[in-house]
């Protein structure tokens, strides 16, 4: 039995692909797979797909089948979520000071003279249709975490039958690993072993700069989150699930995550 792995930089992170007697190539072609997609969907590139989107709002734009296929999942993430995982929210980060890759630092903040106030739902800003959507003029998406979660389950698909694909922190592992048992994976000095499952964390440490700003927007306020979880993990049947149970969660709180999450991921979760 034979174990490759590769890890490359993308989607602002570190990302690692594992598979079981799959060979070296269906590893580099998911590394390609996620730098190319990662070009076209990235807010940071004026000339990327989702700007270009972002920029043409009111009538419709014609739209690829991936970048479709994601803001269907945003506004799946919108309804599983009862609206708290919100991909309208790019007004707010780039008022909050996230306008540029992260690694290149934050600017200055306006929060404090936006008149931000709670976001509409997410189907009264975004339309999709085939081959096309139409964004509500005066509002951006940003699908963050969001597409890591999809694309991380996407890739398990595309490397074999026995394999784990983690993009940052948003993990599908496929097969039973190793040693049959499931797919070693670590989560605040906690080891669970993975099988057809999915796991993601959301937090506010990582991305935070400033005064109390920090990455992670509540939709009911228009600002960065101030719940009292800073991280919460989940494992649920796929990454995007994970990552949507995981982030409502922790703007939830904790006085309300055990029990969304009981109901919505009844597998291992996490907080602190």
């Amino acid at each position: 039995m034979s174990l490759e792995s590769l890890s490359f930089p993308a989607l602002g992170t570190t990302c690692h692909v594992f598979g079981l007697d799959c060979g070296a190539a269906p590893l580099a072609n998911a590394a390609a797979w996620v730098g190319t997609l990662q070009l076209r969907l990235t807010r940071f590139d004026a000339d990327s797909e989702l700007s270009h989107l972002n920029s043409s709002a009111g009538p419709w734009v014609p739209v690829s089948s991936d970048l479709e296929a994601l803001l269907r999942e945003a506004l799946r993430a919108h309804r599983v979520s009862g609206g708290l995982v919100h991909a309208g929210i790019l007004n707010v980060l780039l008022a909050a000071g996230y306008t540029r890759t992260f690694r290149l630092g934050p600017t200055p903040s306006t929060l404090e003279t936006a008149e931000f106030q709670g976001l509409p739902p997410l189907p009264e800003i975004l339309e999709v249709s085939l081959g096309r959507a139409r964004l509500r003029p005066g509002f951006g998406i940003d699908l963050g975490g969001i597409a890591k979660g999809w694309m991380a389950d996407r890739l398990a698909e595309q490397i074999g039958e026995n394999c784990l694909a983690n993009l940052g922190g948003d993990l599908f592992a496929r097969g039973g690993g190793p040693d049959g048992k499931g797919w070693p994976v670590g989560f605040g000095g906690t080891t669970v072993l993975l099988r057809d499952q999915g796991a993601a964390t959301s937090g506010t440490r990582g991305r935070s700069w400033g005064d109390g700003l920090h990455h992670l927007i509540d939709p009911r306020t228009g600002r960065p989150s101030e719940s009292n979880l800073a991280e919460v993990s989940v494992v649920a049947a796929s990454a995007a699930d994970a990552e949507v149970f995981a982030k409502t969660a922790l703007l939830l709180g904790r006085a309300s995550a055990g029990f969304f999450l009981e109901h919505s991921s009844p597998g291992w979760w996490l907080s602190s």
